[in-house]
């Protein structure tokens, strides 16, 4: 895939985990990452998403692409052995990965299940953690990992209900990891994008109304897209940015310092 920018992750290698379709916020994290020279290992969450990710794989000349339910024992177990196998290293990895049982999400946090809000912690942000542990010995010379969060996370943003507190523990985790993996140059980043039109997104209540009023808000006066998510990732990954970790990173035009 020839780029018109700047190759600045020529033999980097990179983990992206979530991608659904062409829409998803890990695709754009993806593209950019392959645009600018690194070399991809990608994977799929079922056989019902290969179909959707396959292709996208494909263009994006993927060599490492596997399934990954982080529910399912020893999947990223055996995910991280074929990065060992295939590369030997890692220096970029990004978990864009969210889930909670629909009832519990469209419910309120009120009416939450225990069940359903330790599953949702689990996939959405304890899965970050197990990655960050397997990923940190193969980051020998150091390294960058992101994990996607949202402003409901510091906010009250209605109808985005459980998922409120667990991407609070998620950026809460990023913090943690950022102090643990920094003696070994490795900068964890919990990112924030503005409302974009994702498969998981499609799961909250209202969505439509939502995208409106970030509109309004904005100060650019447009939404973002997953390739601004992608490129603010790169930049966060180069080494324009070596002393930047652990901060929450808002790539929402602006929305989150309006009232």
């Amino acid at each position: 895939m020839p780029s018109p920018h700047r190759p600045l992750f020529n033999g980097r290698k990179a983990l992206v985990v979530g991608i659904a379709n062409e829409h998803s916020i890990a695709y754009g994290c993806a593209a950019a990452f392959r645009e600018l020279g690194a070399e991809l290992a990608v994977t799929y969450l079922n056989d019902k998403a290969r179909p959707f990710v396959e292709p996208l794989a494909r263009k994006l000349e993927a060599p490492i692409f596997l399934p990954l339910d982080v529910s399912s024992p020893g999947q990223l177990e055996a995910l991280f052995a074929q990065i060992q196998q295939t590369w030997g290293r890692l220096d970029v990895l990004v978990h864009s990965i969210a889930w909670a049982p629909k009832d519990d999400l469209q419910g309120g946090l009120l009416s939450c299940s225990a069940e359903g809000f330790a599953r949702a912690m689990d996939i959405s942000c304890h899965s970050f953690i197990r990655m960050a542990r397997l990923a940190a010995p193969l980051m020998t010379d150091g390294g960058s990992m992101f994990a996607m969060s949202y402003l409901g996370a510091q906010r009250v943003v209605a109808n985005y209900n459980v998922m409120g507190p667990i991407k609070a523990a998620l950026e809460c985790a990023c913090r943690y990891l950022a102090y643990e993996l920094g003696p070994r140059r490795i900068r964890v980043h919990p990112m924030s994008p503005g409302p974009l039109k994702t498969r998981a997104a499609s799961g909250l209540k209202d969505f439509d109304l939502l995208l409106n009023e970030a509109v309004q808000k904005a100060p650019v006066g447009e939404l973002v897209d997953i390739m601004d998510v992608g490129f603010a990732c790169a930049y966060l990954a180069s080494d324009f940015a070596r002393r930047i970790t652990g901060d929450t990173i808002f790539v929402d035009g602006g929305v989150n310092i309006m009232a």
